[in-house]
């Protein structure tokens, strides 16, 4: 059979079922006997009404006006009872019918606490107060690092200008100034200006090179003889061991120095000139109690400095020895002042260049400024 068929066999004049005859009833919508149950109170076990789910949200919903006093009573009265019910029993009225819906779910208030019911518990005062305590002490307690770095700089500072004054010292320029200075004594043994620029030169720079003992050994005066005697020769070995030793920390703290700086200028605003300030201080006091000890006492001072220093015997020579024709006392005594006076300058100019004031410390604000500026 085609599909032409097919579509033939079924038309109008075809038998229709039975159900296909009978007329379909119209749905249900009259709602005018339904109760008032709702569709899943029966999963709950408690029945309630229209009524009592208006009265639940009007109960839900805040109140904007301020309750009267008889509200307030009634109120009062309804917690109360709420509160003498166990919260396993329902609360009935005077007929003797349970309460359904809402007015049940009012007389077992819900008692599960919440997650966050904890955070509303205040700890002891005591607590508090120690809490408080910890917390300002922390936030007024300063960093130990950069405190630490604040006080090495002032430590190094001293020790990095005593070292760079003595290397001004130990210069061909100082004795050059030295020899040419009216009212230097001159040598009885015969050594012209001149003589003694040359030599004396030799002894200097000897002390800042890496030269061994015959650089000043092998010297010899216009009439051939050895200038320098060996135990002339020794003690500058061990001067030279002395002030090489000093340049060598003189140049680490420097370098530690500028690692402070950097350091406190990246992580505590006014470290460096805290530090600087606390280390020029110091070095008026080392400076100024090492002068005192000297104009009390030179020839004292000088013998207890070699001793410090060099072991008994090596550092005492004749009057004419090279060393003490080339260096007399009078060279040792303006050496000192020469080097009391640059750490002595070096050190006012970073006192008055670090002190603290206002400005500096942070305490004066721009609307401060100009207020106090003059129209």
């Amino acid at each position: 059979m085609d599909l032409n068929g097919r579509d033939a066999a079924v038309n109008d004049n075809s038998p229709t079922p039975a159900k296909r005859m009978e007329p379909q009833p119209d749905p249900h919508l009259d709602t005018s006997s339904d109760s008032d149950e709702p569709a899943f109170a029966w999963m709950t076990g408690q029945p309630e009404s229209r009524a009592d789910r208006k009265a639940a949200e009007a109960a839900v919903e805040p109140s904007t006006a301020e309750p009267s006093n008889g509200e307030r009573a009634a109120a009062e009265r309804h917690t109360e009872s709420a509160s003498a019910a166990p919260a396993t029993e329902t609360a009935a009225p005077a007929g003797g019918k349970p309460l359904a819906g809402a007015a049940r779910h009012q007389a077992t208030p819900y008692s599960e606490p919440l997650p966050t019911s904890a955070l509303q518990v205040r700890p002891p005062q005591e607590e508090v107060e120690r809490r408080n305590a910890e917390r300002e002490s922390a936030a007024n307690a300063k960093p130990v690092v950069p405190r630490m770095w604040q006080v090495l700089l002032a430590l190094f500072y001293p020790v990095i200008l005593l070292v760079l004054a003595v290397r001004a010292v130990t210069s061909p320029l100082f004795l050059w100034v030295e020899y040419n200075r009216p009212g230097f004594p001159g040598d009885g043994y015969g050594f012209s200006t001149d003589d003694r620029m040359t030599y004396g030169s030799y002894a200097v720079d000897y002390l800042s090179n890496w030269a061994g003992p015959r650089y000043l050994g092998d010297l010899v005066n216009r009439s051939g003889d050895s200038l320098f005697k060996d135990g002339e020769v020794s003690h500058m070995a061990d001067v030279k061991l002395v002030i090489l030793s000093a340049f060598g920390a003189g140049a680490l703290l420097m370098v530690l120095s500028i690692v402070a700086i950097a350091y406190l200028r990246r992580r505590s605003t006014g470290g460096v000139r805290r530090g600087l300030f606390a280390g020029s201080i110091v070095s008026l006091a080392i400076i100024l109690g090492l002068a005192a000890l000297a104009v009390l006492g030179w020839q004292q001072f000088f013998t207890e400095f070699h001793r410090i220093f060099f072991a008994s015997g090596t550092w005492t020579f004749a009057l004419e020895d090279t060393l003490i024709r080339l260096f007399p006392g009078q060279f040792w005594i303006d050496a000192g002042i020469v080097i009391a006076g640059l750490v002595f300058l070096a050190a006012v100019v970073t006192l008055v260049l670090t002190w603290p004031t206002r400005r500096r410390r942070g305490l004066v604000t721009e609307e401060a400024e100009g207020a106090e500026v003059p129209a």
